[in-house]
């Protein structure tokens, strides 16, 4: 049996579960509106469940759009921002 964990990162901006996938490790959370900066340890695959998330990595500089359905990968021991419109929800992956 997995256990399943909260986070709460901003205040309460972004909330994630986080649980254990068949030996894997992976969070899904809602990000609320606003712009957030998150670091990272492990590579992590990021998909958009629900609403859009505009992301900036660190070592790209520029924002890119990603609506429901897109995936976007963060490298490990780096940095990155999202920003969202509107309430959005992502399932992220630590690879």
């Amino acid at each position: 049996m997995s256990t399943t964990t909260h986070n709460t990162y901003h205040d309460g901006g972004v909330q994630s579960l986080g649980f254990q996938p068949e030996g894997s490790r992976a969070t899904v959370g809602v990000v609320q509106p606003g712009t957030y900066r998150f670091d990272t340890g492990a590579p992590e695959r990021m998909t958009v469940v629900a609403g859009t998330l505009e992301v900036r990595l660190a070592a790209e500089g520029g924002w890119s759009t990603h609506p429901k359905g897109t995936v976007f990968e963060v490298p490990g021991n780096s940095s990155f921002e999202v920003r969202a419109a509107s309430p959005s929800a992502y399932l992220c992956e630590f690879l």
